[in-house]
């Protein structure tokens, strides 16, 4: 894997890591170059003015240029100037990764660029979307660690299986048009996949109301005032299209508060409503607030049923600072007495699996009890060795513990683990585990060794594994999107926009200009782009007067037989017409 030379991608973990693909510039197409540079130039022109300051000076900083597709090496040697990297992956990854990868403060680049069709605007991300919009506003330390608290955020949230299915839905979707040759028939069964798991996914997750909080500010937000406000999220920052639209008085503007988490949103649609922040240090107090409900922070009995709900695997810490990573399941006992995994199941101190204590060895199940033992004030946590002798917890010695809550526990310990002078298990043999108050029994003394967690309380439950790169969480994502297969019509196009570049780059004789003109009329009537580039060359070198007149008349009819592409030309006319105002000139 290619660390770009950033320290701060060799310590991502193991599981992240397993994310990364290989950027393979080589694989850009002409076209893809001539699309990147069109979606920039318009970017300049229009974001200078109502982007957030540090926006232009910004792509600078993030090593982004408005003439080439941005390359990681680049980017990396760039952002870890401000102690960041970058590393590209395939599309849509599952939302918890994409968090994480922001907790250890890289940016993930989708490795694909958009299709000239979907030039404007495309549902899936792209490297234009990553790169362009997200890159150039790291730099502001206020919003930097706001994205990266975020993260950290999203890394602990609740996941639900109805998350996990929109995903699927989602990514399946955004493939297929970015496809070419991709089927309308084959779009819209997608599309009506994705908007029946829309319209059924019951009461959003803590991973779904966060992703909408982050959509309203990282995505799609606003800072400033309701009267004076500029952009600076990465959706609208990377959409020449709702860029603009996004400032018309048509789309609502409100108060950026804790509110903006009732807001569902439509990754397919223009927004209807629009969140205005009046600084950085806002959105990290909303989201503060916003996480202070959250089951990683609030812990006991309804943080275990959310964990319970989600059939995923999450993880329950116990106040003695045990972490216990399963699929957790119902057990009949009063709520908060006793908790019950159901598989593989791993115990951790600190993120960090204990030794003899993986998945493979717990591999039915793990159970415990949770609270006080009866007659006793004082947590079994805050027991010490001697402590826990009077009450005879001492190897090779038989023991019975009773707990308030009417859970026994009998047996003989042979184990006693002791982290940073608190006990966190002990373990027993020949042991029985009823709960007294049904009369139910919860282990048997024929399953084996019994290991019982010590904790007063569950302090906190979080999706996923607390030591995800022991636990083995295997990415669902496939490593390698598919490729466009382009006809030989196709490559030739692709060939005469190379040589497009070439000439503007001063590579290629400037006489080529006549002929390439002659082919697009000829074979490509229906492309506005290469046309676009030819006319800008000529106009910035002031030659051949009345070929402009053709081409400029060429795209205006084009603009009339091809309605959808009638603002595309526009606005590439329009930046024409200012190109003393670019960068560079």
């Amino acid at each position: 894997m290619n660390n770009y030379n950033n320290n701060l991608i060799d310590k991502l973990p193991h599981h992240l890591k397993q994310y990364i693909v290989e950027q393979h510039y080589e694989h850009y197409t002409a076209v893809d170059h001539a699309v990147w540079r069109y979606v920039m130039r318009q970017n300049y022109r229009y974001l200078k003015d109502v982007a957030y300051y540090p926006y232009i000076p910004g792509l600078k900083k993030a090593g982004l240029t408005i003439e080439h597709i941005p390359d990681l090496q680049t980017m990396n040697d760039h952002l870890k100037q401000i102690g960041w990297g970058a590393v590209t992956v395939n599309g849509f990854i599952p939302s918890q990764a994409f968090m994480e990868f922001q907790a250890y403060r890289v940016l993930i680049v989708a490795a694909d660029i958009r299709q000239i069709e979907h030039i404007e605007y495309t549902p899936a991300p792209d490297i234009i979307h990553e790169s362009a919009g997200h890159a150039p506003i790291i730099g502001e330390r206020e919003y930097a660690a706001y994205l990266q608290f975020t993260g950290e955020v999203g890394t602990r949230a609740m996941l639900s299986k109805k998350d996990q299915e929109l995903f699927e839905a989602i990514r399946k979707l955004a493939v297929l048009k970015e496809l070419a040759g991709t089927t309308e028939r084959a779009i819209k069964t997608a599309e009506e996949e994705l908007c029946h798991i829309q319209q059924n996914m019951g009461e959003p997750s803590e991973m779904a109301l966060l992703a909408r909080l982050h959509w309203w500010t990282v995505e799609y937000g606003l800072i400033g005032t309701l009267e004076d406000h500029k952009i600076y999220g990465a959706g609208l920052l990377s959409s020449i299209g709702e860029s603009v639209t996004c400032m018309q008085p048509e789309v609502k503007k409100l108060l950026y508060t804790i509110d903006a988490v009732n807001y569902p949103y439509d990754i397919t649609k223009p927004q209807p409503q629009l969140f205005v922040t009046p600084d950085f240090q806002n959105l990290v107090q909303v989201l503060d607030t916003f996480a202070d409900a959250l089951s990683y922070r609030k812990g006991g009995s309804e943080s275990i049923q959310k964990a319970i709900d989600c059939g995923l695997v999450c993880t329950a810490v116990y106040s003695s600072g045990l972490q216990v990573s399963g699929i957790f399941e119902a057990t009949g006992a009063e709520a908060g007495a006793y908790l019950q995994t159901n598989g593989p199941t791993a115990l951790a101190v600190d993120d960090k699996e204990l030794s003899g204590h993986s998945k493979q060895v717990h591999q039915k199940g793990f159970g415990s009890p949770i609270g006080k033992l009866k007659d006793y004030d004082l947590p079994l946590e805050a027991f010490t060795i001697e402590g826990l002798k009077n009450i005879g917890v001492e190897k090779e010695k038989n023991a019975v513990l009773r707990f308030q809550s009417g859970i026994e526990v009998s047996g003989r310990v042979v184990d006693l683990l002791i982290y940073d002078e608190i006990p966190v298990l002990i373990s027993f043999v020949d042991c029985t585990v009823t709960n007294t108050v049904t009369g139910k029994r919860l282990f048997e003394p024929e399953w084996g060794r019994y290991d019982m967690a010590v904790g007063e309380k569950i302090v906190s439950v979080f999706s996923g594994a607390a030591d995800k790169d022991a636990y083995e969480q295997i990415t669902i994502v496939p490593k390698e999107m598919p490729r466009s297969q382009y006809t030989k019509k196709t490559l030739r196009l692709h060939a005469l926009y190379q040589q497009v570049r070439a000439i503007r780059e001063g590579n290629e004789n400037e006489n080529l200009i006549g002929t390439i003109w002659q082919e697009l009329q000829l074979k490509y009537d229906d492309d506005w782009l290469c046309p676009m580039e030819l006319l800008e060359i000529l106009k910035d070198r002031s030659i051949h007067v009345e070929m402009q007149r053709e081409i400029e008349a060429h795209l205006q009819e084009l603009k009339i037989s091809h309605i959808e592409l009638s603002k595309l030309i526009e606005d590439g006319l329009h930046t024409l017409g200012h190109i003393e105002l670019l960068p560079g000139r």
